[in-house]
């Protein structure tokens, strides 16, 4: 995949120029955040399987877009991990291998906990009442159960994934939301590829009841037991783990 610009006008409308510089940067960079969406969703729900090589022009045209904003939007998603970049030019989708599973794991874990517990400590020095953010983590519950009922497995990943989003949201800590944003990709993938037991699921149920609680530290052990067990699932799903 080359990294040029073309000149024509895009599917969506927008004419850049020859570097797409006539392009209004908030426009460019509001169709670039859709782009890495739409990218970053194909890779998690496998669309592009790992170690696909994505051709910037084909995307472009899949998205119905101009070139300029889907480069950005690879650029951006190497940044995350999860996309990578080819030795000579362009990227193709990572592959996630045992190693990035545990490093992954590694950095999640602290942070997951530490989420939890911060989530915990603003729910117990709110004013009387459910702060909105216990009811969007209720909202995830829900959604997890009546997708896993029906057995759409997509859904369930999706209101799994919002439930620890939803968590760090309601932590209230903007620099732990901004570092766990460059692992939320790589997560999504790897929720949506290994297997949730119903265990784990009961186990959000745990999590959530001593978060809207305001149990601190019972909230941040029920989540390193949730975090470890979805390291032990994973390892066994992916690499047939014993």
């Amino acid at each position: 995949m080359a990294y040029v610009a073309g000149s024509s006008a895009g599917r969506d409308g927008t004419r850049p120029g020859p570097r797409g510089e006539d392009v209004p940067p908030a426009e460019r960079t509001s169709l670039s955040a859709r782009a890495r969406d739409a990218v970053r969703q194909r890779i998690v729900d496998r669309r592009y399987p790992q170690g696909a090589r994505l051709v910037e022009r084909e995307v472009a045209e899949e998205l119905r877009m101009s070139r300029v904003p889907v480069r950005e939007a690879l650029r951006a998603l190497v940044g995350e991990g999860l996309l990578e970049l080819l030795p000579h030019s362009g990227v193709r989708v990572r592959r996630l291998e045992r190693a990035d599973v545990e490093h992954l794991y590694e950095v999640w874990e602290p942070l997951a906990v530490q989420a939890s517990r911060l989530a915990a400590r603003r729910v117990a020095r709110a004013a009387p009442g459910e702060l909105p953010g216990t009811a969007a983590l209720r909202s995830s519950l829900d959604r997890a159960e009546q997708a896993a009922r029906a057995d759409e497995g997509a859904r369930e990943v999706a209101a799994h994934t919002a439930f620890h989003e939803d968590i760090v949201a309601l932590s209230g800590n903007p620099m732990l939301a901004r570092t766990m944003e460059q692992l939320s990709g790589q997560l999504r993938l790897l929720f949506g590829m290994r297997e949730e037991p119903e265990h784990m699921r009961a186990q959000h149920a745990v999590m959530f009841r001593y978060i809207a609680a305001g149990d601190e530290e019972s909230a941040a052990a029920s989540t390193l037991l949730h975090v470890r067990d979805s390291r032990t699932v994973a390892l066994r799903s992916l690499f047939d783990d014993a």
